[in-house]
């Protein structure tokens, strides 16, 4: 059995850290955001994109 280890070179480690600190402000960003909007706000929000992909809702 031949074991192969790869290692990341800086760049691409560089590159994953960047990839992980943008998702993770997106993601604080639409916490934030919808946990401070109204409710109505939200609903229409669904509402309208279910609409807007025929999906049936009433």
């Amino acid at each position: 059995m031949v074991a192969i280890t790869r290692t990341l070179s800086p760049a691409l480690a560089g590159e994953r850290l960047t990839a992980v600190l943008v998702a993770g402000f997106l993601g604080l960003g639409l916490l934030f955001v919808s946990g401070f909007s109204p409710a109505a706000a939200l609903h229409n929000a669904a509402h309208d994109w279910r609409h807007a992909h025929n999906f049936p809702c009433h």
